[in-house]
C-alpha cells in the first residue's frame, strides 16, 4: 500500500497529538512521545503547551521534582525529559551513542586517560551528593591536571548515567547544570540488558510510519534495518519516493482531509527532528531553513506543514512566514501567538510580523510539500 505525503502528514500529526490538544496528562504526553528534547531548557514547556489541553508551567515543574520526569542525555546523545521509568531502560541502550559521540569530540584530549579508571573516580566524587559540571571537572583535574576541563566534564556525562535535577529544567532557570547520579536521584538500577524492539515499537506509537533511516535519525542508533526487518509483526507500507515504511500492526491512519489547526512548535521539537525524511513537514529549501547545523529553530504549522519560523523575547512574539499568507490564517496566528505570549507570562505581549521570505508564492489549504 502506497501512503500519499499528506496521509503521512496527518497521522504523523495525529500521534503527536497536534491535531487536536489532547486531554491527557502531562506525564501521559511525555510517554506518547517517549522523550521530548530538552536541549532548551523551555522548549518541552511549549511543545507540551501545544498538544495538550490543560497544562501549565508547575505541572511539568512537579514531575521533574517528584522524580517521575527526568533531564539528561538520551536520544542522539542529546538533552531530553523522559518519564523515570523509561530513562532506566533508554539510557543504557544509547550508551554506545555517547561513547561514540565522546571519543569524536574528545577522544584526542583524552587519550592518555584510562576510561575504565575515569568512570570509577567520577562516580565516588558524585556517590551521596550533587555536583556542577565545573565542580565535577576540577575534582577530575586533581588526578588528570594536563587534560581539557570541558572533556572532563562532558566525558563523565557520557560515560556515566547521570542526570540533571532542579532546579536545572525549570521554567526560565539557568546556571551551571547540576550532575546527579541517575540510579541515586531514581532509588533504582538502570535495565541491564534492554531490548531495541522495544524503542522501535515505541517509536512507530508515537512518529509512525516510518524507513528505517527515520528510526535511526531520531534515535542517533545505526544498523536498525534487520532489526526491523526481524520484527515480523510489523505492517509494511511504502512512501510515493518507494521507500519502505514501518508501521504497528494496529495504529491506525489518519484521513488526509483531516483539519490540521495552526500550531507553534519550539527549538528542537520532537515532529521535526523524528524523521530523516522530513519531506511530509517541509520543503527541501524550508529545510534549510529551519535545520541549520546542530540546530532546529521554531517553527509553525499551517495545514500542518510548516508554514515559516517564530521566535519569542521580551514578551514579543516575532512571526515570519516562508509564503505569503490568506487573512484567515494570518488570524489564527495572532490568536494562537497571543495564547503562547500569555503562557510565556508575557504581561503585555505582541506579535511582530515579518515580511514573507518569498512573495512569490502564496500558501493556500492545499499546498503540500515539495519533492526534497
Amino acid at each position: 500500500m502506497i501512503l500519499s505525503r499528506r496521509v503521512l502528514n496527518r497521522t504523523a500529526l495525529d500521534r503527536q497529538l497536534l491535531l487536536s490538544r489532547a486531554a491527557v496528562t502531562p506525564a501521559e504526553a511525555i510517554s506518547r512521545l517517549v522523550a521530548v528534547q530538552g536541549q532548551e531548557i523551555d522548549a518541552p514547556y511549549i511543545g507540551l503547551w501545544s498538544r495538550l489541553a490543560a497544562f501549565t508551567q508547575d505541572d511539568l515543574a512537579a514531575l521533574l521534582h517528584g522524580k517521575q520526569v527526568v533531564r539528561g542525555s538520551l536520544l542522539r546523545g542529546t538533552q531530553h525529559l523522559t518519564l523515570a521509568e523509561d530513562y532506566v531502560w533508554i539510557r543504557p541502550l544509547v550508551q554506545v551513542i555517547l561513547n561514540r559521540t565522546r571519543q569524536a569530540a574528545f577522544g584526542r584530549l583524552m587519550r592518555d586517560v584510562d576510561l575504565g579508571e575515569f568512570a570509577k573516580l567520577a562516580r565516588e566524587h558524585l556517590a551521596g551528593r550533587t555536583l556542577t559540571r565545573p565542580q565535577l571537572r576540577d575534582l577530575l583535574r586533581g588526578r588528570w591536571p594536563e587534560v581539557d576541563g570541558t572533556a572532563l566534564g562532558f566525558s563523565a556525562q557520557a560515560l556515566l548515567p547521570i542526570v540533571h535535577t532542579p532546579p536545572n529544567g525549570i521554567w526560565g532557570t539557568g546556571g551551571a547544570t547540576p550532575f546527579t547520579l541517575a540510579e541515586e536521584w531514581l532509588g533504582r538500577s538502570l535495565e541491564d540488558s534492554p531490548s531495541v524492539e522495544r524503542l522501535v515499537v515505541r517509536y512507530l506509537a508515537a512518529f509512525g510510519p516510518a524507513s528505517v533511516m527515520d528510526v535511526q535519525m531520531w534515535s542517533g542508533l545505526t544498523r536498525l534495518r534487520p532489526v526491523l526487518e526481524g520484527m515480523g509483526f510489523l505492517r509494511k507500507y511504502q512512501d510515493t519516493e518507494g521507500r519502505v515504511l514501518y508501521d504497528l500492526p494496529d495504529a491506525p491512519l489518519a484521513a488526509e482531509d483531516v483539519p490540521a489547526p495552526v500550531r507553534f512548535l519550539p527549538w528542537f521539537d520532537n515532529l521535526v527532528v523524528a524523521y530523516a525524511d522530513r519531506s511530509r513537514l517541509m520543503t527541501a529549501e524550508q529545510r534549510k531553513e529551519v535545520c541549520v547545523g546542530a540546530v532546529i529553530y521554531p517553527t509553525f504549522l499551517v495545514d500542518g506543514t510548516v508554514g515559516g519560523m517564530w521566535d519569542l523575547k521580551n514578551g514579543v512574539l516575532t512571526v515570519e512566514p516562508f509564503h505569503p499568507l490568506p487573512d484567515g490564517v494570518m488570524d489564527e496566528l495572532a490568536a494562537e501567538g497571543a495564547r503562547l505570549t500569555a503562557f510565556a507570562g508575557a504581561e503585555e505581549g505582541s506579535i511582530t510580523w515579518l515580511p514573507p521570505r518569498s512573495s512569490t508564492t502564496t500558501w493556500s489549504s492545499s499546498s503540500s510539500p515539495e519533492p526534497r
